[in-house]
């Protein structure tokens, strides 16, 4: 049995909430997201306290109680998305290394011969502080994958650190060459 599954989603005061046969739609003051789930899943609308309640089918079906924490999961990070969009912060460590924000495009100069343009989709919004982008959205999969996909570009390295990085990532460094001692 799921304990996160079972748990109900409060919609709190600004947010609203329509089911239907295969999916969810959350609007809320920052946008809208649509949530879909499997018909192995039934997601109900409570009216007092507001609360959205994922229900497996059939519990018999193995697997069915992982989907459920997973669908409740997602229907809560759309909740919280819609009030308080999600950020995620990469930090530009290397000599020469800078990055900059120009419409809805990032500009990198990660080391390369030629600087690296990465087009942001609709929905994510970035900004520049010193080597520092953050990137916010409502959609919490989605600033992940974007976050991850620069990261991609120039992974850190683990003997100067050189590289990008999560601002709250922590490089093991490795020691490099030792010294022979020949006699």
């Amino acid at each position: 049995m799921s304990r996160i599954g079972k748990k109900p989603i409060i919609i709190p005061n600004g947010v609203e909430a329509t089911v239907g046969s295969a999916s969810a739609e959350i609007k809320g003051p920052k946008g809208t997201l649509s949530v879909a789930f499997p018909s192995a899943m039934k997601v109900s609308l409570q009216p007092e306290p507001k609360a959205l309640i994922v229900e497996m089918s059939d519990e018999t079906v193995p697997g069915q109680s992982a989907l459920q924490g997973t669908i409740r999961q997602l229907l809560a990070n759309a909740v919280a998305g819609v009030q308080k969009p999600f950020e995620k912060s990469l930090e530009f460590v290397g000599v020469g290394f800078r990055v900059a924000v120009a419409g809805n495009e990032v500009k990198m100069e990660i080391g390369f011969s030629h600087s690296v343009n990465f087009p942001l989709p609709k929905g994510i919004e970035a900004k520049v502080e010193k080597q520092i982008l953050t990137l916010a959205g409502i959609d919490k999969q989605l600033v992940g994958e974007i976050a991850a996909q620069i990261r991609h570009l120039r992974p850190p390295e683990p003997y100067k650190g050189k590289g990008i990085k999560y601002k709250d990532e922590v490089i093991r460094r490795k020691a490099g060459k030792a010294a022979i001692k020949t006699a």
